[in-house]
């Protein structure tokens, strides 16, 4: 008898590449706005900084500091701030127009839908915990073609509750039928997905596709690649 029969993925930088995801959409603005003529003169500098800056602000708003409209709006108003450009209007726009571009990319991890079709087939049962925005990420899972693998999808404004906390945690228990004992969280961040179930007493497999060394989260299971996953779940 299978020990887990509910596996909770998270989704970006998970199963779908949002660093390539994000390269590809940020590429395209960086054309239709013209950013080089106003002063963007290092598309990679500008996109390294993006990545810092939503990294910093996605790790406030987890922790409850800062609304999702801000979080929206100020990485890229940082992002172009560090051009010198303190400019509302375009960095408002360019939020809205990546929030349209961005969930229509299908770049996906490697062996991502080999291994969700080898658990399916194997009888698990996939949902998602995200702690994204409910209209996104089901884009994201519609465009990539990722939608018919789960059942549930948990986001944090369907949940009103974040990764780490157990409410979210909770409310998916509820949403899937699962307990803490049948189900196991499967993300790449130690702070939000894998303390997220270590707080309810539920296993957890680290994702961990850059490689880092955890230190004080010790995770139930950590692989380096997906395909990893069948020699857990066999």
């Amino acid at each position: 008898m299978k020990k887990y029969t509910h596996l909770f993925f998270d989704l970006d930088h998970t199963l779908w590449d949002f660093e390539a995801n994000a390269r590809a959409t940020l590429i395209e603005l960086y054309s239709e706005m013209e950013l080089a003529e106003r002063g963007v003169h290092d598309f990679d500098l500008f996109y390294r900084n993006y990545l810092a800056h939503n990294d910093r602000l996605w790790e406030r708003y987890r922790k409850g500091y800062i609304p999702q409209a801000e979080l929206r709006v100020k990485r890229m108003w940082l992002s172009l701030l560090d051009f010198k450009i303190a400019d509302d209007k375009l960095s408002t726009r360019m939020s809205e127009r990546f929030l349209e571009m961005l969930p229509t990319r299908n770049l996906l991890f490697p062996y991502t839908i080999e291994i969700l079709g080898y658990l399916r087939d194997r009888n698990y049962q996939l949902h998602l915990i995200t702690n994204g925005f409910e209209t996104v990420q089901h884009s994201k899972l519609r465009y990539s073609g990722l939608d018919k693998f789960f059942g549930e999808v948990i986001t944090s404004e369907g949940s009103n509750s974040l990764k780490p906390n157990k409410e979210i945690f909770e409310y998916a228990f509820r949403k899937t039928g699962a307990t803490a004992e049948s189900g196991i969280m499967l993300g790449d961040t130690l702070d939000a997905d894998i303390q997220g179930a270590i707080n309810v007493g539920m296993d957890q497999v680290f994702v961990n596709h850059t490689r880092i060394e955890p230190e004080s989260i010790k995770p139930t299971y950590m692989v380096h690649s997906l395909k990893e996953l069948e020699a857990i779940f066999s």
